[in-house]
Order: structure tokens, then C-alpha cells, then sequence
């Protein structure tokens, strides 16, 4: 009786289902394949030439970084250096404005300074003069001390530049060199529309009219 209740034991390869049997029959079709795709020279040479490439694309990419993070580095630089350069231009500008703002005003304020630096020594001639007046009564020193004033007054206005008019009587009004103050009967004929008489001198600067000529014209 217990021999029909005994079972059998199966081997592996009487298992229906058995995982070495399933091994047994894909595994040689696996390794059919692999050894097919090495003896495929085409398929071989697809393999290297894609891994070739996928090498090559890599290192291109990193050297394209660096040639542009070298790029960009540079860029920084010069961007940088323009900026200092900038600033160091716009503070000389600066000092420039206010170095010749300042210059202009000393100028406007000293332009004078030689003429009158000159005049004075007419003025303590002057002063002499007054000084001896009160005690002298020979009018014709008092007339030649101030001739003598008269003259050197001229002197340093014409080295200035500073000249008189030529004399403007019997000559036609010139509305460039005169400025009419009235106008009075003419002596006769001739000197109607002309000057009769001068009564303050007229001064050019370097040839130009500073000071027109207060003439009187005959009608």
C-alpha cells in the first residue's frame, strides 16, 4: 500500500515549467546572436563608429565651452579696463572744467592788470603835480607838468593798443567813428552834413572803435 502513495521524484528536465529548461532553450539563441553581431564585420564597425562620434561630439562640446568661457573672460577684461578708463577720462574732464572755469574768471577779473599796472605811475605824477601847484605860481609850469602827464598817459595807452581818432572836424559825419550829440548851424555850406566840432575824442583798440568820437554836425 505504500508504495502507491509514494511519488516519484521528477528530474528538472521532467518539470513542466522548469527554469533550466527555459534557460536551456534561450540561452543558445542569445549566444547565436552575440556571436553573429562579432562576426558581423558592418555591424562591428556601427558600433565603433557611433561610440567614435558620441567621443568626438563630447570633446568638441568641452572645448566650445572653454574657447567661450575664454571669450567671456576676455570680454570682462576689456569691459572692466574701458570703464577704468572712462572714469579716469571723465575725472581729468572734470578737473579740466573746473581748472579753466577758473581760469576764465581770473581773466575776466585780471584782464586789466597791466594797463592799469602801467597808469599808475600816471596817477603819482598826478599827485606831484598837485603837490608843486601849491607852491608855484608860474602857470606855465603848471601847463607844461600837465602837457608832460598828457603825453606820457598816451604813451602807455598806445602800447596797449589803445589810439585816438584823427581829428574829425571839416570831416563827414561816419556813423563807424562818430556819434552825433547835436547838430548845429553850419559856418557854411561846405560843412553841412560834416563835423563842426569834436567834444570827446574817440579811441580805437587794435584798430577797433572802443569809444566813438562826440562830434557836433553842421546843417
Amino acid at each position: 500500500m505504500s508504495a502507491l502513495f509514494k511519488k516519484s521524484k521528477r528530474s528538472m528536465s521532467e518539470r513542466p515549467n522548469g527554469s533550466t529548461n527555459a534557460q536551456t532553450t534561450a540561452d543558445p539563441a542569445r549566444s547565436e546572436a552575440k556571436n553573429e553581431d562579432r562576426d558581423n564585420p558592418l555591424a562591428m564597425a556601427s558600433e565603433a563608429a557611433a561610440e567614435h562620434v558620441m567621443h568626438d561630439a563630447d570633446a568638441q562640446g568641452r572645448e566650445d565651452i572653454a574657447e567661450l568661457q575664454g571669450l567671456l573672460d576676455a570680454s570682462r577684461a576689456e569691459a572692466a579696463e574701458l570703464k577704468d578708463r572712462w572714469l579716469r577720462l571723465n575725472a581729468e574732464f572734470d578737473n579740466f572744467r573746473k581748472r579753466t572755469a577758473k581760469e576764465r574768471l581770473e581773466l575776466i577779473q585780471f584782464a586789466g592788470e597791466n594797463v592799469l599796472r602801467n597808469v599808475i605811475p600816471v596817477v603819482d605824477d598826478m599827485e606831484r603835480a598837485i603837490a608843486n601847484n601849491d607852491n608855484t605860481s608860474d602857470i606855465a609850469v603848471v601847463k607844461e607838468g600837465f602837457h608832460l602827464i598828457h603825453t606820457k598817459l598816451l604813451h602807455i595807452l598806445g602800447s596797449q593798443g589803445v589810439k585816438a581818432l584823427p581829428d574829425a572836424k571839416g570831416e563827414p559825419f561816419d556813423t563807424d567813428r562818430h556819434e552825433a550829440i547835436t547838430k548845429a548851424p553850419a559856418p557854411s555850406g561846405d560843412l553841412k552834413g560834416k563835423v563842426i566840432d569834436v567834444v570827446e575824442q574817440g579811441y580805437t583798440l587794435h584798430d577797433r572803435v572802443i569809444r566813438y568820437a562826440k562830434v557836433v554836425v553842421g546843417e
